[in-house]
């Protein structure tokens, strides 16, 4: 079972076939990954901010 993020709900979806509709994120494997999806994002952006500033800084 795979679980998405429903960004415009707000909430969780779970759902066995790829979601492709509304604006969605995933999938994830568990509910918990879903819901902190937003968190994920974030972060995963600002390390990869840092990981730029390192690049292009040298």
């Amino acid at each position: 079972m795979a679980y998405w993020y429903d960004v415009e709900k707000k909430e969780v979806v779970e759902s066995d076939r790829g979601m492709f509709h509304g604006k969605l994120m995933g999938p994830y494997d568990t509910p918990e990954q879903a819901r902190n999806a937003l968190e994920t994002a974030a972060q995963r952006t600002a390390q990869w901010d840092k990981d730029n500033e390192k690049w292009d800084n040298g």
